[in-house]
């Protein structure tokens, strides 16, 4: 057998022991952080009645869509409590949230930064890469080491893997914005900062709330994973059926699984799908305009622009 063998594995865990080494107290705050946001949202959500939770959901799915998604959700949610599951639930989804929360949190501001410059875009693709095609349990290992066994490594893990999706997908999305659009914005004295608020993340906010969804949906996707470390929950039952080798509360556990993904993925879809604009039969040079007068603000309204009495005039020669 060949003698050669490049020591990466032994590389990655001097890093770790050193972290945990110098860094102790930065991941005790951190962990406090974290326990913290997870066991306020438990405690609200499992505090009040079933039903008033219930009714809650309910009410937000009607904002979304209709009273058809409402209805869907609350028989759902009734499922979820018919097979006594609803603590566990409503366990899991407070780690998803809090994950979810965070990972967006780094995503939006990292896919901005990506987006508007070429160099920090070309360093964070590949590092994206690697989160994605890296096996999620491999976070777990340096996650217990660095937080202990409990809800947190589950919730740093959760982070990590559901990062990826929204940094891509608010990059792509500003990226994507029209550049006579962007050009019309400068061109008309707007700040970079303006026109990021007021053109380009408004025109981007379709793909930035795939990007909110994706995580979402990545974050529920490792509620059984986390269970592994002690994260409780649905993931918890799950693995507890597995050693158990119990198909009813497996069945029961990941039914309740798949109904919280149904409701999640529904609910921030249609909120995105909502905020996604009609298309207009509008020529660029209207759609520039209007843009960079958003732009420009209040200050610039009722300033005629220059090049408004040659178009006029063309109009009149055709």
């Amino acid at each position: 057998m060949n003698d050669f063998r490049l020591p990466l594995g032994d590389g990655a865990s001097a890093v770790v022991d050193w972290l945990t080494t110098n860094f102790a107290g930065f991941f005790d705050v951190l962990r406090s952080i974290f326990l913290g946001m997870f066991e306020g949202l438990q405690f609200v959500l499992t505090q009040p009645p079933f039903w008033a939770i219930v009714l809650v959901v309910a009410v937000i799915a009607w904002l979304a869509k209709g009273w058809k998604l409402a209805l869907g959700t609350a028989i759902g949610m009734l499922v979820i409590v018919g097979v006594n599951q609803w603590d566990n639930a409503m366990d899991s989804l407070a780690l998803t949230v809090v994950a979810a929360f965070v990972a967006l949190l780094i995503a939006i501001p990292l896919g901005i930064l990506a987006a508007r410059n070429d160099t920090a875009s070309r360093i964070i693709r590949p590092v994206l890469d690697f989160m994605q095609t890296m096996p999620a349990f491999v976070y777990l290992i340096p996650a217990i080491v660095l937080f202990r066994v409990g809800v947190v490594p589950g919730i740093v893990a959760t982070i990590v893997f559901a990062l990826a999706p929204g940094v891509r997908l608010t990059e792509l999305g500003i990226r994507g914005v029209d550049r006579e659009v962007v050009e019309a914005g400068h061109a008309f004295g707007a700040k970079p900062g303006r026109i990021l608020r007021q053109i380009q993340l408004p025109l981007a906010m379709p793909s930035i709330m795939a990007g909110v969804n994706q995580v979402i949906m990545l974050s529920l996707s490792m509620v059984v994973i986390a269970g592994m470390v002690g994260a409780g929950g649905l993931g918890g039952a799950v693995v507890q059926s597995l050693q158990r080798i119990n198909i009813s509360l497996g069945f029961e556990a990941g039914l309740s699984v798949v109904i919280i993904a149904m409701i999640l993925d529904r609910i921030t879809g249609s909120f995105g799908r909502k905020r996604t604009p009609r298309a207009k039969q509008v020529s660029p040079a209207k759609q520039a305009g209007g843009s960079a007068a958003a732009a420009r603000g209040p200050a610039s309204t009722g300033t005629p622009s220059p090049a408004a009495p040659a178009t006029s005039s063309t109009a009149a020669h055709a």
